[in-house]
């Protein structure tokens, strides 16, 4: 393969860049821009060592372009399993570039998306799955997702999925086995295997229910706050963001659209909107705000229900404490600093879930966290066993649960052994595509094209 270069930081201003080079003349191409200043002789350099000195580029090539770093990683000792060369230099926009063009201009290609990585799975530094781990690693906005992506990086999913595939590979190799050898094995009865393909597609299943979770902890919980106005809605998201996002005012009906904001809370990374308030009203302005309301409420996956510590229910609480019969609710109390006019023991017996604030008190952010935290429950997904991180593993999953029901109805409906032994085939492709040991280089492709070019 060529040997490839790109900007492996940000494209920003920042204390320093790293231009990274890969491949079989990846030290030859560094020796060409980079001149160590005690003379070393980079081609002699050993793996993980490093040498300052001097950085060389413009069109002949003997520009001074700025003082550096070199690492020098040797194969296989190295993220791609290649020859590696990174240079740092010093962190501005036009010297980033000046470095990498001086790269091309020594010999080295412009690296594609995700091209580093692609050549570590190739090596088979990593699997397709722990792969696509990188790119959740490096593009998580949530402690829970960082450490869920982490451990799909360490195997968890790959692990889990190899343990069926071994599973249905033994039955498989025994029914292939017997048919063509049946005279010199024992007998083979496959009802006797229907217990550990129940157990395979009992496992897929569970790993399927995982992928909502995990999806909510890469793309954020949607959530709405919702209530009558001037119950707080918007004072209570300007404390969440920690800023003034929203309107705030003693007149009724200031917000008439959706304002959403990505705050992370209870350890996870809500997508919150601060909605309209819902009453009935004849303006048509802020009926438009109260219809987009009640779009998004239907779309929430978690809901602020706001009520006014110092005013009664009223007919406007009790229409939506109707709408959200059935959802996940948490009752907040605002006002906590007023005097005491709503019927407290209603509201918890309606959510259970209640806490009780001042949205303009800082302090209240923490008792929110806590509250978020406890109805999240982040515990209830185990990091350690690994999860369906995106929708081609989701659609490679179900192909193989699919395939595997399949293979246990046939059992029971008396079909014949080869006709067994295709579905199970079918249900190891499957599972084979999910890790990546039987995939198209179209979805490879796929995989690859939303990395940056840097990684």
């Amino acid at each position: 393969m060529s040997t490839i270069a790109a900007i492996a930081t940000p494209p920003a201003t920042g204390g320093i860049s790293v231009i990274r080079i890969s491949g079989e003349n990846a030290l030859e191409i560094a020796a060409k821009l980079f001149k160590p200043i005690n003379g070393r002789d980079i081609s002699q350099m050993k793996g993980y060592t490093a040498a300052y000195g001097s950085i060389y580029g413009g069109a002949k090539g003997n520009e001074r372009l700025d003082d550096g770093i070199l690492l020098v990683f040797r194969a296989p000792h190295s993220y791609t399993g290649e020859n590696v060369a990174e240079i740092t230099c010093h962190g501005g926009i036009l010297i980033t570039r000046r470095v990498l063009r001086a790269c091309f201009d020594a010999g080295a290609e412009p690296a594609k998306a995700g091209e580093f990585t692609r050549r570590a799975m190739l090596a088979g530094k990593m699997t397709l799955t722990q792969a696509e781990a990188v790119a959740d690693i490096i593009n998580s906005r949530s402690d829970q997702f960082l450490k869920c992506a982490a451990a799909q990086l360490d195997g968890a999913l790959y692990r889990k999925i190899n343990e069926i595939k071994q599973t249905i590979l033994d039955i498989a190799t025994e029914i292939t086995a017997w048919i063509d050898y049946p005279d010199e094995l024992d007998s083979f009865e496959i009802g006797s295997k229907i217990g550990q393909l129940t157990d395979c597609r009992l496992r897929l299943k569970l790993l399927l229910e995982s992928f909502d979770v995990g999806q909510a902890l890469r793309d954020g919980i949607s959530a709405a706050i919702v209530g009558k106005p001037n119950v707080g809605k918007s004072t209570l998201m300007n404390l969440l963001v920690g800023c003034e996002r929203s309107i705030v005012t003693d007149i009724e009906g200031t917000t008439t659209d959706i304002i959403e904001e990505n705050v992370i809370l209870g350890e996870a990374l809500l997508r919150i909107a601060d909605c309209a308030g819902i009453r009935e009203t004849n303006n048509p302005v802020e009926r438009i705000g109260v219809v987009k309301m009640e779009k998004r409420l239907e779309q929430s996956q978690l809901i602020f229900a706001v009520f006014d510590y110092s005013r009664p229910l009223e007919s406007d609480d009790y229409r939506l404490i109707e709408k959200l019969k059935g959802r996940n609710v948490l009752c907040v109390i605002n006002k906590l600093d007023l005097e005491n006019k709503l019927d407290m023991a209603y509201l918890a017996a309606k959510f259970g879930k209640v806490v009780e604030i001042s949205a303009n008190d800082s302090k209240s952010l923490k008792i929110l966290n806590e509250a978020v935290r406890k109805l999240i429950n982040p515990e209830k997904l185990d990091i350690s066993a690994g999860f369906i991180a995106n929708e081609r593993q989701r659609a490679a999953a179900v192909k193989a649960e699919k395939a595997i029901e399949a293979a246990i109805d046939g059992i029971n409906e008396g079909v014949t052994l080869d006709a067994s032994g295709v579905m199970l085939e079918a249900a190891l492709d499957s599972l084979m595509e999910l890790t990546g040991e039987n995939v198209s280089e179209e979805i490879i492709d796929r995989v690859f094209e939303k990395f940056c070019v840097g990684k």
